[in-house]
């Protein structure tokens, strides 16, 4: 990693073992933690499994923003269960209702230089003000909660140089669009994205937000903006100015990557479904008809970006043939837009008003009609993400979203006869913090409620001398955990591992044939271990870390592919998961969903070296793997919670 970078400047603080060279593990500290319900509860339940009285870290922080569907029991029994849980163990909570917790930290908590652990994979939101903000599963929180240091792979670090000032109509989506259709989704493991330049200092902190946060869709650790004078502006209007340190890279810096990107010359794109990087310009898809369009989201739903949308609203109204939903990213945003007269216009457009939370970015509510297209202003677009099978998603920036909403079909929002709307940035913002719960001194004396939907973390067993396995299930490239884990009706089910585990891979289920849960059972109970083989950049998307529990509890010992995401292969390696890698990809075609996989003496083929010798159907196949010395005391002992407890 070149010197001098922001990158290297906050890990040099915050260094504690490891070796200092690119693609080794290091350790450092971690100053706060944020966790959402979704992943929550499951963190807390590990926090408490450790025995941990109070959380170590500077801050923690408990969001409630993805559960607010309280279609049953289940939701509400977690928001209770994570509020007590909070207040015992010197948690803040911020209540359902208050926000998303990527938008609520930015806002509350965020402090440039400070490092930032969360439950949540667009926890990355964080570098738009200079934090180090890196997602991970919810048992890598629960143990920085516990004081512990967190593990990542030393960085190559790709700057992105931005010149130029962004056009009218033009906005901050379409730049980290741009880059995804560089960069692409995978192959990007073990990278930090660094923005610089003469163009950084024309993007307010919501805009380096948008980026950073929809950064995550590059599998990349984390991103990051320098922390300037228009860091300090924000944190000012917060009524947080006393938090602000500068902090920017070098002058005579040199990254071990340089993209070039002019914010002048940006025309309107559009993430085709159903990937994020399935990138095209607006002009080829300008006349398709839409009937849905959605603003909101982690990555679109600031004061900024819904000022514009009110602006371009008043006074008019959305075309006949459009359902247009608008979901704020916190009540700070929502107050705001509600005392100025902003809301009203919106409302008087025919737009409906939604909760501020995640709501339809994680399929929970507003899924649109079989075979109609949707545009929404959120980060992923993930087959079957929006709660319809065949979904035909696009993701796209406020500007050509309510471009869209207004005709009824992809429009150029550079050809509306509107003037752009623009404001200053704000100087004061609506501070009103009455739904977040401050840590209590006299927490020993508080109960923690568990209602009878709330379960415990399940177990693994130590890894067996010898893997005998059979193949569980067969799959292509970019698999994603919401392939391996539905969100949507199934999220509910989050705090039940063996209720949730029964909806592994469903998308793949056929009907009148076996489920994943029911093959994987079947194989288990044959007294054999699960094995799930795939292609490339396996696992990428949420953080979640069901997409490890779940089929751990199933019976599955290992997961061979091209390619393991970040987030997920450390997920695997904390519940005892084997994560392996093809050698030679053309033994992926030996494979079939019957297979059987022979890995003898395992431990000690783990401890020699990187090589792995292993028989799928008796032919002999070299696996490798990117684990190291600790990692692989973690897998031997059968995942990180037998080593703490």
């Amino acid at each position: 990693m070149a010197k001098g970078t922001v990158t290297q400047k906050i890990i040099d603080k915050h260094y504690i073992t490891g070796d200092k060279i690119q693609g080794q593990q290091t350790a450092i500290k971690i100053d706060q933690t944020l966790t959402q319900d979704a992943t929550g509860t499951m963190a807390y339940l590990e926090l408490e499994a450790m025995g941990v009285d109070k959380v170590k870290a500077e801050l923690s922080v408990s969001y409630v923003d993805h559960n607010m569907m309280q279609n049953g029991p289940e939701n509400r029994n977690d928001h209770i269960y994570l509020q007590t849980v909070a207040a015992a163990k010197g948690v803040y909570f911020s209540r359902p209702g208050n926000g998303i917790c990527h938008q609520v930290h930015l806002e509350r908590f965020g402090v440039p230089g400070k490092t930032l652990l969360g439950s949540d994979s667009h926890t990355p939101t964080g570098g738009g003000i200079g934090m180090m903000a890196i997602g991970a599963g919810g048992l890598d929180i629960a143990l920085a909660m516990a004081g512990e240091p967190f593990r990542l792979i030393y960085p190559k670090v790709i700057g992105v140089n931005l010149t130029g000032s962004l056009p009218k109509w033009i906005a901050a989506k379409d730049v980290i669009l741009k880059l995804l259709s560089i960069l692409s989704t995978k192959g990007n493991v073990g990278s930090i994205v660094e923005y610089f330049g003469e163009g950084v200092s024309t993007l307010s902190v919501p805009e380096r937000a948008t980026i950073t946060n929809m950064g995550a869709e590059l599998g990349v650790t984390t991103s990051i903006f320098p922390s300037d004078n228009n860091t300090k502006g924000f944190l000012d209007a917060q009524g947080r100015g006393d938090c602000w340190t500068e902090l920017i890279a070098d002058t005579d810096v040199e990254y071990d990557e340089i993209i070039e990107i002019n914010l002048s010359t940006l025309l309107p794109l559009v993430a085709c479904p159903s990937s994020p990087d399935n990138i095209k310009p607006l002009s080829e898809l300008e006349g398709e008809i839409v009937k849905q369009v959605i603003i909101g989201s982690c990555t679109n739903s600031s004061f900024k970006d819904l000022m514009m949308v009110a602006n371009v609203l008043k006074g008019r109204q959305i075309h006949q043939d459009v359902t247009l939903a608008i979901a704020p990213g916190s009540k700070q945003v929502m107050e705001m837009l509600g005392r100025n007269g902003a809301l009203a216009d919106i409302i008087a457009s025919g737009a409906r008003i939604l909760e501020a939370g995640c709501g339809a970015c994680i399929g929970q509510g507003q899924s649109p009609a079989n075979g109609s297209l949707t545009l929404r202003t959120f980060n992923r677009n993930f087959a079957g993400r929006t709660g319809t099978k065949g979904d035909l998603a696009y993701l796209v920036s406020p500007e050509v979203a309510i471009a869209a909403a207004l005709k009824g079909q992809f429009f150029n929002p550079t050809k509306l006869d509107i003037e752009y709307p623009t404001f200053e940035d704000v100087k004061e913002f609506l501070v009103n913090d009455n739904m977040i719960i401050p840590p209590i001194e006299d927490n020993e004396s508080v109960e923690i409620i568990r209602k009878p939907t709330i379960g415990n973390p399940p177990t693994n067993a130590p890894l067996a001398k010898d893997l005998s396995g059979e193949v569980v299930i067969q799959v292509e490239d970019k698999i994603t955990t919401d392939h391996i884990m539905p969100a949507g009706i199934h999220l509910k089910l989050r705090s039940n591992i063996p209720a949730y585990s029964q909806v592994v891979f469903e998308c793949f289920t056929e009907e009148g044939k076996q489920s994943f849960a029911e093959r994987a059972t079947d194989v288990r109970d044959a007294g054999k271990h699960g094995v799930i083989i795939a292609k490339d950049s396996y696992g990428q998307g949420s953080s979640r870390e069901h997409a490890a529990i779940c089929p751990m509890y199933l019976g599955i010992k290992a997961v061979i592919a091209f390619a393991i995401e970040r987030i997920h292969s450390a997920n695997l390696i904390n519940f005892g998961i084997l994560p392996l890698i093809f050698k030679n990809q053309d033994d992926y075609n030996i494979a079939t969903e019957t297979s059987k996989v022979e890995i003898c003496d395992i431990c000690n083929q783990l401890k020699v070296g990187a090589d792995i010798m292993a028989k799928i159907d008796g032919k002999d196949v070299v696996l490798t793997h990117n684990l190291s010395e600790e990692d692989i005391k973690i897998i031997l002992a059968g995942g990180k919670l037998n080593c703490v407890q």
